[in-house]
């Protein structure tokens, strides 16, 4: 049984539950920001597509941390390209960042942030790559400190610990006082020794401008069953259903000692695909999804199943103005405000983010006073369907 919904004769039918949200108030600079893939530029999306008038944040992605703790690397995000980043996007008025990490480019924070002597080296390394290229601000991709992530990353008891020692003395640093700092975390706190999530981050806030909470990749083709890739609530859900969405993450961020003026909600244009054929084979998604290669670790990984929203259009699940196609059914969950589409030829379901989960979104960005939003990635979206949605509900527009 799929979570949220089950399979009826090829529809799907949804339990719907409608949630309050609570409201909070704060002056803060608000950010309109998403991730930019330097690997995209020339799969589709170059820089001339770039919606410049719509943010005020881009994050160029992804820098890598090396075995090295003097430098960081570029290798396969287009390191040509960053230099006329930075260029358009100062042309454009916009704050360029670099992002540091991701899913597989955070092997070595660990050990760059291990010791006293480790970590006045990297904060120089961090500073002289923001002094090389103009930057703006950095953000931390680190995912995840105390955790193993993508299954071979350095690891620490002390990991959050010492990031945070790292971050305060990259504040001292003449550049870094400079910079706008943030991170890239996940739907909880940053571990503790025991790995167990936090319970005080206020360190953190310190330091931070502003973390940006992923939520994303919350269900997916690796998941038991099917559910939401991004939910925003998932309250209505049974307890052994409820594997994180905003509300929950900003509820324990925000008790762990982060201002919610210091929360930036990470949003996604794209979604996830779940075959529901008796094959356990991972559908494929869209262009930009890897149908297999080694990742970091060296280990071989099969295809994601991911779908971006032109993906969704480009396959024929929707229409180019972003409704339902033809022969593809739709339903809207209002538990985790997410819609699913299915192809029932195919047999494949995609949970994904459209104007109306946006919206959502952006509503509850504003009524919280969250700071804003970071969409993964830029090039995802179709004509800017989700970009105008939610930048109009949080009222940027």
């Amino acid at each position: 049984m799929a979570k949220g919904f089950i399979l009826v004769a090829g529809v799907l039918s949804i339990v719907h539950r409608v949630t309050s949200l609570a409201t909070a108030s704060g002056t803060y600079e608000p950010v309109a920001a998403a991730w930019y893939t330097g690997w995209h530029a020339t799969e589709g999306f170059p820089l001339s597509a770039v919606s410049w008038d719509k943010y005020n944040t881009l994050f160029y992605s992804f820098a890598i941390t090396t075995p090295s703790v003097n430098s960081l690397s570029l290798n396969g995000s287009n390191p040509s390209l960053l230099p006329q980043f930075v260029s358009q996007a100062h042309e454009h008025g916009i704050a360029a960042h670099v992002a540091i990490g991701g899913w597989g480019g955070g092997l070595w924070f660990s050990s760059d942030v291990a010791t006293p002597e480790n970590r006045t080296v990297f904060v120089k390394a961090v500073a002289d790559f923001a002094e090389q290229y103009d930057l703006d601000g950095i953000n931390f991709d680190w995912e995840y400190p105390n955790d193993q992530g993508i299954g071979c990353n350095t690891i620490s008891a002390n990991d959050t610990q010492n990031f945070l020692y790292f971050l305060q003395e990259l504040r001292a640093n003449p550049v870094g006082a400079k910079l706008t700092l943030s991170a890239a975390t996940a739907l909880s706190p940053f571990r503790d020794a025991s790995g167990s999530p936090s319970t005080d981050v206020s360190g953190f806030a310190e330091v931070l401008d502003y973390i940006a909470i992923m939520n994303y990749d919350v269900w997916g083709p690796w998941s038991p069953a099917v559910g939401p890739n991004a939910p925003l609530n998932d309250t209505c859900a049974s307890p052994t259903d409820q594997d994180g969405s905003a509300v929950s993450a900003v509820k324990a961020w925000t008790a762990a000692g982060i201002p919610v003026n210091q929360i930036v909600l990470g949003v996604p244009s794209y979604g996830h695909s779940f075959s529901v054929s008796p094959s356990n084979a991972f559908p494929l998604g869209d262009a930009w999804d890897d149908t297999g290669s080694v990742d970091a670790c060296g280990v071989y990984e099969g295809p994601g199943g991911t779908f971006n929203l032109w993906g969704l259009v480009d396959g024929g699940f929707l229409t180019a103005d972003g409704n339902t196609a033809p022969g593809i059914y739709y339903r809207y969950d209002d538990c985790s405000q997410t819609p699913y589409v299915y192809n029932a030829t195919s047999q494949v379901i995609v949970s994904f983010d459209n104007a109306r989960s946006f919206a959502a979104k952006g509503s509850y960005i504003k009524e919280t006073g969250l700071r804003g939003f970071a969409m993964w990635e830029a090039g995802g979206d179709y004509k800017d369907i989700l970009l105008d949605s939610i930048r109009f509900t949080a009222g940027f527009d």
